[in-house]
């Protein structure tokens, strides 16, 4: 009796079982292109992609998932000596650079452990490049650990500083006399970037210069500064930038405690160093030049800062000068305020701005610019700044645009039936209400980038604020009665005056055709 009856019960049960697992994957959101489900409750990004919103787990219908390029920052995938890193949608593989190739003869790897690039004319693998990178990647392994560096007496940081970077030069320098038919080797990874050049025809050319470059900061020495008079061997001159080692000993390495004035490191710290000789008197300077990339961030900071503030500051202008063009409506004379508007507006206009980046920059000039952008920073409410005057005007030109419209009202329930009157209060209306959209809505974009939304959010900033100047000229010359007025004059003239210049003509040929004919 239990058989029969056991076999459609199990029946019933795989039937139910199947139905909810097909409800659960039902629903399971709609997830973009290169994404995947989860839990069948959210959205992520395939592996090699990353969302627009930076959130690992979304469920925002218009989310995308976008390339990861691993071969720039802050990923910047080391492939090894000799070779390249190329991203690839999804991926990326690293390869060899012309001229080389790997000893598998295969075309592409992932890891610069699998890295074996040889000189395609030799069938030998760089030993020197080789043992250039065991140094990069032992110095690497020392500099992770900053906290074992930076503990100790100021004295001690100091000393273990000096040691790195003299251990450093030499390990480089011999490593590159032992192989001088390198001529120059290059070699990097995310912590330390190496330039070497070795000299072995004792400096053929009289006036034979090198320039050694590593990540944006650039060395240029004489070779006879390299040699120092020795022409019995190889003679090898390094450049090295390091990346971590400005974590350790920074700005405030060199602070006291009771200075006003903060110090900043504007650059990377680098070394150079020549062989086999080393203490000795260089004859001609040698030129070093570094990427200050914190003053020119700096500058452009405030620049945009000034003409940011330069643009709403007109924008105020603009409402003002909507106001009193509303108010001349309803008052007789006018002409005084139009000439006053006139002499301040540029003052205004300009100097505003001037006035409050020169005390910003004066009272807090380090606050310009940020590690991820060149913008103001969030320190000391320094932000406020520029929040501060913005949101100022945007009130201000919230109470012009009421009063535009209370005058406008009381306009149009005074006037009689006068078809011009009527026209030009109505344009005055609908430029009243551009001035919303143009001067005030589209700003405020800027304050909904946040959350799922913020991609929509920015390209609608970016583009409707693009167009802002088109739409000025759109609203104050296209569709103003004046300026149509002015082109309708412009071109009847210049028809007219074309036939008068035809008449002209004719009467002289006229002219001209009648004089031998009285002579005769």
């Amino acid at each position: 009796m239990q058989g029969p009856l056991l076999l459609p019960a199990l029946v019933f049960l795989l039937s139910l079982f199947g139905a909810v697992i097909q409800k659960t994957k039902a629903s399971c959101p709609q997830c973009p292109e290169n994404a995947s489900c989860v839990n069948n409750t959210y959205c992520t990004c395939n592996r090699g992609y990353i969302s627009g919103s930076g959130q690992k787990l979304f469920t925002f219908p218009l989310e995308i998932c976008k390339d990861i390029n691993e071969c720039q920052p802050p990923f910047s995938v080391y492939c090894g000596v000799n070779a390249a890193c190329q991203n690839v949608e999804g991926s990326f593989y690293c390869h060899c650079v012309p001229g080389y190739k790997l000893h598998s003869g295969e075309t592409q790897f992932k890891s610069s452990s699998e890295n074996t690039c040889q000189d395609t004319t030799s069938s030998e693998t760089t030993q020197g490049g080789k043992e250039l990178q065991k140094i990069m990647d032992d110095l690497e392994s020392l500099l992770t650990n900053q906290s074992l560096l930076r503990t100790g007496e100021r004295q001690e940081i100091s000393s273990r500083a000096t040691s790195i970077l003299q251990d450093v030069e030499s390990s480089v320098l011999e490593t590159a006399l032992k192989t001088p038919e390198q001529k120059v080797q290059r070699v990097q990874n995310s912590t330390v970037a190496v330039e070497t050049r070795v000299i072995t025809d004792n400096c053929s050319e009289e006036r034979q210069a090198f320039n050694l470059n590593v990540r944006m900061n650039s060395m240029d020495i004489h070779c006879r500064d390299v040699i120092q008079g020795d022409t019995q061997g190889p003679s090898a001159v390094a450049f090295i930038s390091y990346s971590s080692l400005g974590n350790i000993i920074n700005a405030t390495f060199f602070e006291e405690m009771d200075e006003k004035d903060r110090l900043y490191l504007n650059s990377r710290v680098v070394s150079a160093a020549i062989g086999p000789k080393r203490n000795v008197s260089l004859s001609t300077p040698v030129t070093l030049t570094f990427q200050h990339v914190k003053v020119l961030c700096a500058i452009i900071a405030g620049a945009l800062h000034y003409l940011y503030l330069a643009a709403f500051t007109w924008m105020l202008l603009e409402s003002l000068h909507l106001f009193l063009t509303a108010r001349n409506l309803t008052v007789a004379n006018y002409s005084s305020i139009n000439r006053l508007m006139k002499c301040v507006m540029f003052p205004v206009g300009y100097g505003v701005p001037t006035v409050i980046v020169a005390i910003s920059a004066a009272s807090r000039p380090h606050l310009y610019g940020t590690t991820d952008r060149c913008w103001l920073h969030l320190d000391q409410g320094f932000i406020w700044g520029f929040l501060g005057p913005v949101c100022a005007i945007f009130s201000v030109n919230l109470v012009f645009f009421l009063l535009v419209f209370w005058i406008l009202k009381r306009k149009l329930s005074s006037l009689n039936s006068e078809v011009s009157t009527i026209q030009n209060t109505r344009m005055l209306t609908f430029k009243a209400t551009a001035q919303v959209i143009i001067l005030g809505c589209t700003w405020c974009l800027g304050f909904l980038q946040v959350g799922p939304a913020a991609r929509v959010m920015a390209y609608l900033f970016t583009i409707i604020n693009t167009l802002q100047g088109f739409f000025i000229f759109l609203v104050y010359c296209v569709l103003s009665q004046q300026v149509q007025k002015q082109y309708q004059k412009w071109f009847r003239e210049m028809v007219k005056s074309k036939p008068e210049s035809e008449t002209y003509t004719l009467s002289s040929k006229v002219g001209s055709d009648s004089k031998p004919s009285e002579d005769k």
